[in-house]
């Protein structure tokens, strides 16, 4: 059984935690639980087998750890060597928050998709004929913002 169909299984059980697993030394996160990962820490979401995903260093579990625990968000940490036992966990029980941070997280991301979309649109389009014309309305839009936030 493939690792996504194992962290699939498990979040069946425990779908309000953040599933964790350590391959190697890396850690995997996947599904909406990257959605909150990449929300709080910034890590750059994939896709793998039509599941969104990302990782970080075995390096950085202290830090990601103890701010799940301050944001009070439940976590599982599995270990692909160990036949993907539960190595860490934490349980806040009623307080959890995961579900306020992965309707955050999933707001937060789709905003980033949607600029990602806009930068690869201008960037496939730099060559076009109205290119310039698109990029000083986009500009206009962006400095008149900033003269509303500056007003302020």
């Amino acid at each position: 059984m493939g690792v996504i169909n194992i962290v699939q299984t498990v979040k069946q059980i425990h779908k309000s935690d953040v599933v964790l697993v350590k391959i190697g030394k890396f850690y995997h996160v996947y599904g909406k639980d990257s959605y909150i990962m990449s929300y709080l820490f910034g890590y750059k979401l994939k896709e793998v087998e039509k599941v969104s995903m990302c990782g970080f260093p075995e390096s950085s579990i202290n830090k990601v750890t103890a701010k799940l625990e301050k944001e009070k968000i439940n976590y599982l940490i599995l270990d692909r060597r160990n036949n993907y036992e539960i190595y860490d966990s934490s349980n806040n029980k009623n307080l959890n928050t995961y579900g306020k941070h992965f309707e955050k997280a999933k707001e937060h991301v789709n905003k980033k998709i949607r600029i990602d979309n806009i930068c690869s649109f201008l960037i496939n389009n730099m060559d076009k004929e109205n290119f310039k014309e698109i990029i000083m309305q986009m500009e206009d839009i962006i400095k008149d913002e900033r003269r509303k936030v500056s007003s302020n």
